[in-house]
């Protein structure tokens, strides 16, 4: 079966931090495009973080740029985003995804999402 586990959402306030992995099951990340979406409520679906195939290059959203940062671990096949300084505007469900490029169609595997609120 084909599909991630995604761990690590919660309830920080703001100017904190928390690291979301997903580990993927029945697939291979190495190789692969790497992203993280998210989707305010109210709002579509955005993608922040992507890691190009071949992972020479890196892509974030204006939004994010310089707090969080995507990597990914090939022994242990699983993904992460790590976010610092976080703000309120950054409450949303995250999305792990893999795919053959950083374009939202060609993503093929996605997380269920976790939840992240930055509240005080």
């Amino acid at each position: 079966q084909l599909h991630f586990v995604e761990s690590g959402g919660g309830l920080v306030q703001p100017g904190g931090s928390l690291k979301l992995s997903c580990a993927a099951s029945g697939f291979s990340l190495d190789t692969r495009a790497i992203g993280w979406f998210r989707q305010i409520p109210g709002k579509d679906r955005e993608g922040i973080a992507c890691i190009h195939e071949g992972g020479n290059r890196t892509n974030y959203s204006d939004f994010v740029k310089g707090r969080f940062t995507i990597s990914r671990d090939n022994v242990k096949n699983t993904m992460y985003l790590q976010m610092n300084n976080l703000k309120p505007g950054d409450t949303a469900t995250y999305y792990c995804t893999a795919g053959t490029s950083c374009h939202y169609g060609a993503m093929v595997y996605w997380g269920k999402g976790t939840s992240v609120t930055v509240s005080s």
